[in-house]
């Protein structure tokens, strides 16, 4: 039995990974294929059978190859890439099964493939990374995916938290820090390390920007006018649907090209006969012999790596800092290797940028590390006690910036064979075998062990019971770890959005988005916000669950205070009823609320109504975000004219780009990814100017 969580799992846009915890050290567990990553991708056959990882990618790669007979984009039976909606009610519908699934089961089927990594033991509690930068729809989502895979027990950290501790800053010197994350999608954050304590200062980033765009670059920038030259394919280009299967079949050539120009000079983009299954207008069969240089590619990724050192830049703007006031850049995620991103950070940042760590095991490792501080839960603890075994309970700091943590001890009297009789005796042992407590007496009362800690590391210690005898007895739990150099839970992670609220301003005569005190962007978190004096519009009657108060709670990024809620994120409604109620509420009652948002940003939401002298928690439903309907399209445009009447500064090329891509992603065919994107990007630009 686990005292502490112990797994830690990395979740990203396409691959995850599962470690845990084995003598102190942060083991990454392989896959079958003695891999340390897998995709995260998934494929239902026409048996029912469901693949998972490598071998549902290998089947997408072959049915995208395969689409170039045709060029025709039909239903599918492999699905990828479905984090990115998680938190909407976006489907994926499989032939082959006859149904469809929600990006919450998808991930739940990667979640239980990567439990079966595990072969020792049943993992039923872990920590499960996420973007710092996701919206609470989404870490929920996330949660319920957890759920559905069977653990029991699931904690969300943030991943420039998990990263940090992977990258073992206990030992590092005070002062600020960089972390900057590029691979799926792109996160910044600015973090200080003071005196053992690590904490996110602030963070930005982009869901749409990462190495996919460069990938995407390759071929837009060298493969298709490679094709376009030697071949005659206008047929396909002049076609979008044609020209998509096209670029999905040949994206695999740009990311085994990408993966080696970390490494290498050049590389050479090789087909062979019959890789690209079409004819073109003149019946020749297209292969591909392309030698693509780090010349190349530098003008090639260099605009969509300049957008990520320019918010970058923004972030620590915004902060009162510059490059030169940084101790280091961390580096996170596989798009970091490239050594074109890393020049650039050095030209405009700084140049301590920090290649001394794998950028990526860092964020699993750290996620395991952050696991092996949290108890397991009573709940759990119980269901997996043996109680033919002594049973001890063992209470401890599980981070500590001290050389020595005081250990209590007792035994807890509840095994089967019945009360324990004689005494017992324990001894606590260092895994590295160099200290040992000596045997201490133990019993029903608590005894104080002084254990000593090795400087920087996470510390694992073996007990062993004995009796009077000196013979040993089975005990649990019978290891612990305590991880040096890094400081308590609370305060590590901080609020990504502001949670807010729409409130009505006469002046303005309309409702703008207005932060909840205590829970304002980077505050830390746990943190409790407050709304008080909120009155009634009318009167809710005892009993009469129609009479109800709709309270919309959204969250906004740092610039969005004062903006239309529109632009802004909706979490979640508080409702409040008059079912509840003991007695009639009359209009015009003060009504106070209470919000906490726990460390895996987890609302519970509390009303007060002193009329009544009645306290109530309210249950809330996270809202799962829409498809891009054509009414929010068509809301977000006029709210682009009238924002850019007001404010001209925007530019009118600017002004006229925006309004033609929410005009472009009306039309059928654009994917619901492609709709979010513009949509956000749209939203952002708004703010941006506010």
């Amino acid at each position: 039995m686990r005292t502490h969580i112990d797994y830690g799992i990395y979740f990203n846009n396409d691959f995850c990974q599962i470690a845990r915890m084995e003598n102190g050290m942060p083991v990454i567990k392989r896959s079958e294929t003695m891999k340390e990553s897998m995709p995260l991708c998934v494929h239902f056959n026409k048996r029912g059978d469901i693949l998972i990882g490598d071998t549902a990618f290998n089947v997408l790669k072959n049915d995208q190859t395969r689409g170039l007979k045709l060029f025709e984009k039909g239903k599918t039976n492999t699905f990828n890439q479905f984090t990115r909606t998680l938190g909407t009610n976006h489907i994926y519908e499989s032939s082959n099964t006859r149904r469809t699934y929600s990006s919450e089961e998808l991930s739940a089927e990667c979640f239980k493939k990567l439990k079966s990594f595990v072969q020792d033991e049943d993992v039923r509690t872990v920590v499960i990374t996420v973007p710092a930068k996701f919206l609470n729809p989404q870490n929920e989502a996330v949660r319920n995916a957890g759920k559905l895979a069977g653990f029991e027990q699931i904690e969300l950290i943030q991943e420039p938290i998990a990263a940090l501790t992977g990258f073992g800053l206990g030992s590092n010197s005070n002062g600020f820090y960089l972390l900057f994350d590029f691979q799926s999608e792109f996160n910044v954050s600015l973090c200080k390390f003071e005196e053992g304590i690590i904490s996110i200062v602030d963070t930005e980033g982009d869901n749409w920007l990462g190495d996919k765009n460069v990938i995407e670059a390759i071929v837009d920038e060298t493969i298709i006018p490679y094709l376009k030259v030697n071949y005659a394919i206008d047929f396909i280009l002049n076609d979008s649907d044609k020209k998509e299967v096209l670029r999905n079949a040949v994206k695999f050539y740009a990311e085994e090209a990408k993966g080696q120009l970390n490494f290498k000079e050049s590389h050479y983009i090789l087909s062979d006969f019959g890789d690209l299954p079409f004819e073109d207008e003149n019946g020749n069969e297209p292969e591909i012999d392309i030698e693509l240089t780090q010349s190349d590619l530098t003008w090639i990724s260099r605009p969509i790596y300049q957008k990520a050192i320019d918010i970058s830049i923004a972030l620590l703007k915004r902060n009162n800092l510059k490059g030169k006031d940084l101790q280091s850049i961390c580096l996170v995620g596989e798009g970091t290797y490239s050594p074109i991103l890393r020049r650039i950070l050095k030209e405009q940042i700084t140049d301590k940028v920090d290649t001394s760590v794998d950028p990526m095991p860092a964020v699993v490792k750290g996620a395991a590390l952050f696991a092996s501080t949290i108890p397991v839960s009573n709940e759990v603890r119980e269901n997996t006690r043996d109680k033919t075994k002594v049973q001890l309970d063992i209470k401890y700091e599980a981070r500590t910036v001290e050389l020595d943590e005081l250990v209590c001890i007792k035994v807890v009297n509840d095994n089967k064979q019945g009360e324990l009789s004689g005494k017992i005796y324990a001894e606590i042992v260092r895994k590295d075998g160099i200290w040992a407590s000596g045997k201490k007496l133990i019993g029903e009362k608590a005894t104080i062990v002084d254990v000593l800690l090795v400087e920087g590391r996470s510390n694992s210690f073996e007990i062993n019971v004995y009796d009077e005898a000196g013979n040993k007895l089975e005990c649990q739990p019978h290891q612990f770890s305590i991880l040096q150099g890094i400081g308590g839970l609370d305060g590590m992670q901080v609020l990504p959005y502001h949670i807010g609220i729409a409130k009505y301003f006469e002046s303005e005569r309309k409702e703008l988005f207005q932060p909840i005190k205590g829970l304002e962007k980077n505050r830390q978190l746990p943190a409790t916000g407050v709304i008080n004096g909120f009155k009634t519009k009318f009167d809710l009657r005892p009993g009469v669950s129609s009479d109800l108060i709709r309270f919309p709670i959204y969250q906004g990024d740092y610039n969005a205070e004062g903006t239309n809620p529109l632009l802004n994120n909706h979490v979640c409604d508080i409702l409040i009823s008059g079912e509840t109620l003991p007695a009639l509420l009359p209009a015009g009652s003060d009504i106070d609320i209470t919000i906490k948002v726990d460390t895996s940003q987890l609302l519970t939401i509390t009303v007060n109504i002193p009329y009544l002298n009645h306290t109530e928690e309210v249950e809330i439903e996270i809202r799962q975000t829409e498809p891009v309907t054509h009414k929010i399209i068509d809301d977000l445009k006029g709210e682009l004219v009238i924002f850019y009447s007001d404010n001209p500064a925007m530019g009118k090329d600017r002004f006229r780009f925006l309004l033609g891509e929410l005009i472009r992603v009306e039309k059928n065919g654009v994917s619901n990814d492609e709709k979010f994107k513009v949509v956000d990007s749209v939203k952002k630009e708004i703010l941006k100017w506010t």
